[in-house]
């Protein structure tokens, strides 16, 4: 499992630009956030909401045992993740990343959205936190095994 996942982080590092802070998302590109943002407008606002505030009770679950969707603003937990494993939740789903009888609504886009459009999508999220959540978030980055 440890193998699988480095095989599927090392593509993603080939991406890391220099000036991301050790990261892989472009979140100070204003073209790459902007994309993001239409993006998420068309793929996320309907779970996680316009303005990223997610569902009503997101740590509640459901009654088919599914957790409602999380905010991505900094109320959520979205900042507490690294780089690499956000892009692996979004591409791959979070039943699939989290695993045993973990159930999610939440699909894999790999299919729907190339890797690039799936950066800019984490990249507009990240560029709505407060300074210090972005602060946090790329020390965090920095200190992830890549």
């Amino acid at each position: 499992m440890r193998h699988t996942a480095l095989v599927l982080a090392l593509p993603l590092a080939s991406l890391a630009a220099p000036g991301l802070a050790g990261g892989l998302l472009p979140y100070t590109d204003p073209d790459r956030v902007a994309e993001g943002q239409t993006l998420y407008a068309e793929q996320c606002a309907a779970c996680h909401g316009a303005d990223l505030s997610g569902e009503a009770n997101w740590r509640e679950r459901n009654p088919d045992g599914t957790l409602p969707a999380p905010p991505h603003d900094e109320t959520g937990h979205t900042w507490h993740h690294a780089d690499a494993l956000l892009v692996r939740i979004v591409t791959e789903g979070t039943e699939a990343i989290v695993g045993g009888d973990y159930r999610s609504a939440m699909i894999g886009f790999g299919d729907i959205l190339s890797e690039d459009e799936i950066l800019n999508v984490l990249a507009y999220i990240k560029s709505t936190w407060p300074e210090e959540i972005i602060e946090a978030h790329d020390a965090m980055n920095a200190r992830a095994p890549g």
